[in-house]
């Protein structure tokens, strides 16, 4: 099984992107034969979506190549930063850019939806939009989980969760994804 794994952040160290890849190292240890394939939202640093920039740019090389990553993929693990309330400003522009290319970005996949925060709301809100407009952009949201207070639930420096019922928690959602297992 092809796992595509990213944060929906440009943040250099940002916190859903450790939160997404240790799920997607959890996923990968406990079903045999998945490869990742994770990807980083600043290898698709694109001019913000206008249609005036999309009569000049047509379809950019990095929107047609980030909707090639999801088709290879059979399965995606997302975890949503939130900025004001919202998607962050870098994912909604590859998002945006990505549904001229293919309207149903996440091609019928389906999908884990993680998001993270250092506070207690635990980016409840893009996680409940996110899942909310899963349908109308072809994902099929297997599992959903936010996880509040990161920096006292996981260790970045070892990348590893200190909180047991966190880690429980997060594995039992992309186990989800198991029966889709050829």
């Amino acid at each position: 099984m092809n796992v595509l794994a990213f944060a929906a952040s440009s943040h250099r160290q940002s916190i859903n992107q450790k939160l997404v890849f240790a799920a997607a190292d959890l996923l990968a240890s406990s079903v045999s034969g998945v490869r990742i394939d994770r990807l980083d939202l600043n290898d698709y640093d694109l001019p913000l979506f206008s249609e005036d920039c999309e009569k000049v740019l047509g379809q950019p090389e990095q929107a047609v190549d980030f909707c090639e990553r999801i088709a290879q993929a059979d399965a995606l693990l997302i975890a949503f930063a939130e900025h004001n309330g919202t998607y962050t400003a870098a994912f909604k522009n590859i998002f945006d850019w990505a549904s001229r290319v293919k309207k149903q970005v996440f091609q019928g996949k389906p999908a884990v939806y993680f998001a993270a925060s250092p506070g207690a709301g635990g980016a409840g809100s893009v996680l409940a939009q996110a899942v909310q407009s899963a349908p109308y952009f072809g994902a099929e949201v297997k599992a959903s989980l936010s996880i509040p207070l990161f920096h006292s639930v996981f260790d970045s420096e070892t990348g590893k969760f200190r909180d047991e019922d966190a880690r429980t928690r997060v594995a039992e959602a992309v186990n989800s994804l198991h029966n889709l297992h050829p």
